[in-house]
């Protein structure tokens, strides 16, 4: 990334900035994430195309905030999320059953009521894995601009959704500036000490080649840590509120380039899609919390479609087990890669007459 891109992405983050700070000052969810979030996709739509052109947040900035929500998250590992495999089994059967149905009945609105050809269809309809189901999509000969549309609004709408529904069950915003803040101990960790356990958790992640390793690495070590009792980190609120603000400006800037009229066509599909999975991950939610000792916060963001950085950030903020929570995101990811792969020499195929 060139310099000039590199200041224009600085300046989105700091319009990105601004829409949280805004944000904050009213009882929302999420704040500092949507407000940013917000912000950056409204300056997509009218700012003029000279100044958004080639607008992103580079990895080289991203990344490093994901590992901070990855240490934040493996700071409240507890001892007991690794000797009770009870709620993990619970969890992984209920996103078992999730991930194919879901997958499933997303590909048969997306055929039914948005007429996509099937590999579209099929890719589009995928409850997770964005980036493999563009690559095995484009590979298999979808409409990269429609499947592109329907996987970003699925995590956006997830992203807004859930904090919405998950304040109007617990009575208040999920999130807020006095939420997030009471995760941390008065005093925070030394910067070295969460520079030097970031930059480990990243190389972690990338050699054990885990779905979202720049979060999960981090929160691997971290939990181990935290969980030994030999370090236990405690991030400052500016690092987690700026890491929220990153995150949201990065969704936004998504919109770059993408038309109106595709907007238009994937909007009312991709919100029947995001509601059918949100239903059907509390239904079963609530089947595992009548079984298992899980709380139905936690069991339903386990179960919920979106990213797996934002999912956490809620979880963290309802003190929902936040670990358990990504555990579930990440084996989500990695059975939705799984069934995608498996399907794709069928759905490659063209069509026979009979179909």
């Amino acid at each position: 990334m060139n310099k000039a891109n590199l200041l224009k992405s600085l300046l989105f983050l700091a319009l990105g900035g601004i829409g949280g700070w805004l944000l904050a000052h009213f009882p929302a969810p999420l704040p500092y994430l949507l407000g940013a979030l917000i912000a950056s996709s409204l300056a997509m739509a009218f700012l003029p195309r000279a100044l958004t052109r080639d607008a992103k947040v580079p990895d080289t900035v991203r990344l490093p905030f994901i590992a901070c929500i990855g240490l934040l998250i493996g700071a409240q590992v507890h001892l007991e999320l690794l000797t009770d495999w009870h709620p993990i089994i619970a969890i992984f059967i209920a996103v078992t059953v999730f991930t194919p149905l879901a997958h499933l009945l997303n590909y048969r609105l997306m055929r039914k009521f948005g007429g996509y050809d099937r590999p579209t269809a099929f890719y589009s309809a995928a409850p997770g894995g964005l980036l493999e189901a563009m690559s095995l999509g484009e590979n298999a000969g979808a409409n990269i601009a429609i499947l592109t549309v329907q996987q970003f609004l699925r995590i956006v709408l997830v992203v807004t959704l859930i904090p919405l529904a998950m304040s109007l069950w617990v009575g208040h915003p999920v999130g807020s500036a006095a939420g997030l803040s009471k995760l941390n101990a008065e005093t925070s960790s030394p910067v070295w000490q969460i520079l030097l356990v970031g930059a480990a958790g990243i190389i972690l992640g990338k050699g054990l080649r885990i779905p979202a390793g720049q979060l999960t690495g981090p929160l691997l070590l971290a939990g181990l840590l935290s969980a030994t009792g030999w370090l236990s980190l405690a991030l400052p609120n500016w690092l987690i509120i700026l890491a929220q603000v990153v995150m949201g400006t990065a969704l936004g800037l998504r919109f770059n380039g993408l038309s109106v009229a595709v907007l238009r066509r994937g909007v009312a599909l991709a919100i029947t899609s995001a509601l059918t999975m949100l239903a059907l991950g509390a239904a079963l939610a609530a089947l595992v919390t009548s079984f298992a000792g899980v709380g139905i916060s936690a069991a339903w963001l386990s179960l919920a479609p979106g990213g797996v950085t934002e999912m956490s950030l809620v979880a963290l903020s309802l003190a929902a087990d936040p670990a358990l929570v990504t555990i579930a995101h990440v084996y989500r990811i990695a059975l939705t890669v799984v069934i995608m792969s498996m399907a794709f020499g069928r759905i490659s195929r063209p069509p026979s007459p009979q179909e």
